[in-house]
């Protein structure tokens, strides 16, 4: 790491922390400090520092900070690739290990941050729009927007990593990008969208999360009690099960199935009647 990118991350780190301490004078330091550091494309890719002073920016009461924020900020936007070199800056981004995203899912990989490299590609395109359209879903609940950060920058990173994941818009990227949309634009899990636009989960994590990972904290709940159940059931018909050859499985169409009766209802309710084929492993049940 340079020194310039060392002190970039220093001064983000205090913008961070003095963004809901409104104090102009540090502010305009610090402001004035990124103004005469030499900051190229890479650090504000890999340092994010573009999106602590726009939130600072968004926050400040103060025009002289609102100012100067905005002044580094147009600046910085210079360092993006020229409309005819788009095509070449995607390709050096991806083929540069600063721009790699981690596939793990755990979200550890190299922020690129401020802004996405633009694209000319009209699926792309579109699924940035798409993904802006569901980070800009009202949260529930939530009055104050101060904090949140801007939607369609956001939506810009996302969808870049997606590319750089898949370097096509084939229908792998296209299937990877509806999840998100769908996930981020749920009115019953308005929590996702939240922590993503308020930068608890950061864009590049969200890119790679899994299915399970954002769905909401009441369908994860529902997904845990289905799992007990199946185990259960699984766990019955192995250890206390009775044998049969009168139960035939309607998958491998063999009778060599095991059963289980069990009270899950009320008192005066029939049992419910677990079977397990010994076969093919297929479960089912039936009162």
């Amino acid at each position: 790491m340079s020194s310039c990118e060392k002190e970039v991350v220093k001064i983000g780190k205090q913008l961070d922390k003095m963004i809901s301490a409104d104090d102009q004078v540090n502010a305009m330091d610090l402001l004035q400090s990124l103004k005469d550091l030499p900051i190229t494309l890479e650090i504000l890719q890999k340092t994010r520092i573009g999106m602590s002073v726009n939130s600072l920016r968004k926050q400040s009461k103060h025009d002289e900070v609102i100012n100067l924020a905005k002044q580094l900020i147009k600046g910085w936007k210079k360092l993006l690739p020229a409309q005819g070199d788009k095509k070449k800056a995607e390709d050096s981004d991806r083929s540069s290990p600063s721009s790699q995203v981690s596939g793990s899912g755990d979200g550890n990989g190299q922020d690129r941050s401020f802004p996405a490299p633009p694209t000319n590609d009209s699926v792309r395109e579109k699924c940035r729009s798409m993904l802006c359209n569901a980070l800009k879903v009202p949260v529930e609940g939530i009055e104050d927007t101060s904090d949140f950060q801007d939607a369609e920058e956001l939506a810009g990173i996302i969808e870049d990593c997606i590319f750089t994941e898949f370097t096509d818009t084939n229908m792998k990227y296209k299937n990877k990008v509806r999840s998100r949309v769908m996930n981020l634009k749920d009115v019953k899990n308005p929590g996702l969208r939240h922590q993503v636009l308020t930068g608890q989960i950061k864009p590049e994590k969200i890119a790679v999360m899994s299915a399970e990972e954002m769905a909401s904290d009441e369908l994860k709940e529902v997904r845990k009690e289905q799992t007990k159940e199946a185990i259960r059931e699984h766990q019955m018909a192995q250890t206390g099960g009775t044998k049969t050859d009168l139960l035939q499985c309607g998958k491998c169409k063999k009778r060599n199935c095991t059963y289980n009766q069990v009270q899950t209802r009320s008192a005066d309710e029939p049992m419910t009647t677990f079977v397990y084929c010994n076969e093919c492993g297929n479960r089912w049940k039936f009162c």
